[in-house]
């Protein structure tokens, strides 16, 4: 089916990917919990852009470059970790704040500060994602004929897929986030605590980067 080997084992693949807990979900969850569903859209396109200029670069063959050269595909990799590690300090930064009760924001938009810009954030968090990275390399490109007189047309589809799983997917965490957000207007440690944990997670999947 135009130049697709295995239609339906690439659609419980990537749905069985997309599952697996991960920075971009992660992050989509915490952005709607805290700031709600126009934001949690917000990240989830920055997500959206982010996945299309991997699969962007992975037909234009950029996944048989790190292949070939490790040492590339080595330097995304810490430049992902720090850049949660980062993440991962300014939620909990945030969360400090409102525990003490010194927000800087109001209480419609809770802990606004600890993270601007969710679109730009999320987009970053999506290029430099190892997970998503290693989706491209070893996954995505292998479902394509190469035999196939127009190759670009299998690529899309695959990425068309690839970017319906995703959405409903992360419309469901958006959802589920705004109900905890309700949650969280009500109780202010308990928001605090819960940025925290992510903010924490955020860390933990930089040190898993840096170390594994």
């Amino acid at each position: 089916m135009l130049g697709i080997t295995d239609i339906w084992t690439y659609v419980l693949g990537t749905v069985a990917i997309i599952l697996l807990p991960g920075p971009n979900s992660l992050f989509v969850l915490s952005t709607a919990a805290r700031r709600g569903v126009p934001s949690g859209y917000k990240a989830a396109a920055g997500v959206f852009l982010g996945d299309t200029v991997l699969m962007a670069l992975s037909a234009a063959g950029v996944a048989s470059l790190l292949r070939a050269y490790p040492p590339v595909f080595l330097a995304i990799k810490y430049a992902g970790a720090v850049y949660l590690g980062y993440v991962g300090l300014q939620m909990i930064r945030g969360a400090l704040r409102r525990w003490r009760g010194t927000p800087r924001t109001t209480p419609a938009a809770p802990a606004a500060e600890a993270l601007p810009h969710p679109f730009r954030r999320a987009a970053v968090i999506s290029l430099l994602n190892p997970k998503a990275i290693l989706f491209f390399i070893s996954f995505f490109i292998q479902f394509v004929d190469p035999a196939y007189a127009y190759p670009a047309l299998s690529f899309l589809l695959l990425g068309l897929i690839a970017q319906l799983a995703s959405a409903l997917y992360l419309t469901l965490l958006i959802f589920t986030g705004t109900f905890l957000a309700a949650q969280f207007r009500r109780r202010r440690r308990l928001a605090a605590g819960a940025t925290t944990a992510a903010g924490t997670l955020f860390l933990g999947f930089g040190l898993k980067l840096a170390t594994g």
